[in-house]
């Protein structure tokens, strides 16, 4: 009776990280690919639009404005799309407006009349672009992301290379907790390599840019959250690549709490699930290629993984429950066995103590990563599975106020 859950242990452990191991051989690889900015690149800065979706956006709308009105090589248009607000965002955004004229080419506001979600004001906004007619690109931003720099004239650049199709910035989070570094440098090392391989499924709402054709209301599910990464892969299931510069960056702020970046993570782990099973079909379409392993990998990971890590925690607890009511592991054989996994379960919960709690404990990176991880994903998962939807974004209200201090 020990010997059987020390085999499933085993068995569910390995299924479940081999693929990563194999993902991190494959990352080696494809990270000694160059990913080549253009020579000389055209800016079509008139022909580009920057979308900004916001709800209840008072104590930093103002700011954010300002941010936009500083990025060179423009000015830009600017629409901004209201989910129904019930403060003075949108009050606040005209009179800045009308206090800068000179800082946007153009300037709209479109106030949605119930809140649906921001992926619902997404699709929206994108329809009414689309049938405008007259801008080739969208920007997208968040109201709490500062932009580097001359980032959006560096993104916009990418275009005039024709196989890119969308590009996104990387992320630098003020106030993040060690754990949320760490999960940070992983996911974006994850989607620097698939740049350079073919493409990221992921990139950030918060500053990327698309080829306005290439994405229609339609190919977003308004049910679900995660529009960035939905975008990012219909630009490439349409026939383009959707990569990451590296070098262009937005700065935010992480929740300040451990219960605000958990919220925030499960949030973002059910729309990427939700995305990824959506997609199943393309798993092995030879037509994608790389980024046909690209895509069932992550789906692995996201889906198949926490599942598998689930069982290897309860084939543990199964087996110290079998040693409790009297089965100790006699044989010497099986003694050994039992010193080798319950070395190994320890070295597992303080891994993901590490991802979990921040404790700094040393040789335990890359798994405390893949472990806390994967519990926010057993929890996405339950999540759906009790049908709860979380695409309905609840606003992390002590970030607003920071940033408010901090303007």
């Amino acid at each position: 009776m020990v010997l059987a859950p020390m085999v499933i242990e085993a068995s569910l452990w390995l299924a479940a990280t081999v693929p990563f191991a194999r993902h991190w051989w494959s990352m080696k690889k494809w990270n000694k690919i160059q990913l080549e900015y253009p020579e000389n690149p055209t800016l079509e800065t008139d022909n580009c639009v920057i979308l900004l979706p916001v709800w209840n956006e008072s104590l930093i709308i103002e700011e954010k404005l300002s941010d936009l009105s500083k990025q060179f090589a423009g000015p830009y248009h600017l629409i901004v799309i209201d989910s129904n607000s019930t403060d003075n965002t949108v009050s606040l955004c005209n009179e800045w407006v009308d206090n800068n004229p000179d800082a946007f080419s153009s300037f709209q506001l479109i106030e949605m009349p119930v809140r649906l979600g921001k992926t619902a004001a997404v699709a929206r906004a994108i329809g009414e672009i689309q049938e405008e007619g007259k801008f080739g690109y969208i920007c997208m931003t968040d109201a709490d992301a500062t932009l580097s720099p001359k980032a959006i004239s560096r993104l916009l650049g990418w275009f005039s290379n024709g196989t890119i199709g969308a590009v996104g910035a990387l992320p630098r989070r003020i106030g993040s907790r060690s754990e949320e570094e760490s999960h940070r440098k992983t996911f974006d090392s994850l989607r620097i390599a698939e740049s350079k391989a073919d493409s990221t499924p992921f990139l950030e709402g918060s500053c990327m840019i698309w080829r306005t054709e290439l994405v229609s209301p339609t190919d977003l599910n308004t049910m679900s959250n995660a529009d960035d990464a939905q975008i990012a892969t219909t630009v490439r299931l349409k026939g383009l690549r959707s990569i990451v510069d590296e070098s262009v960056w937005f700065e935010d702020m992480a929740p300040p709490t451990l219960k605000g970046q958990r919220r925030q993570k499960i949030r973002r782990g059910q729309g990427l699930q939700r995305l990824l099973l959506s997609k199943r079909s393309r798993y092995f379409d030879n037509r994608l290629g790389t980024f046909s392993i690209i895509l069932r990998r992550e789906a692995y990971f996201h889906v198949i993984s926490p599942l598998l890590y689930g069982g290897f925690a309860i084939a543990a607890l199964t087996r110290w429950i079998s040693i409790a009511i009297g089965e100790s592991p006699a044989a010497e054989s099986l003694s050994m066995l039992h010193i080798l996994f319950t070395t190994a379960e320890l070295i597992s919960i303080f891994a993901w103590a590490n991802g979990r709690f921040g404790l700094k404990l040393p040789y335990l990176s890359p798994f405390d990563t893949v472990y806390s991880g994967s519990e926010i994903l057993l929890l996405s998962l339950a999540k759906s599975a009790r049908g709860q939807s979380l695409h309905m974004w609840q606003q992390h209200s002590d970030v607003r106020d920071l940033l408010n201090r901090k303007g």
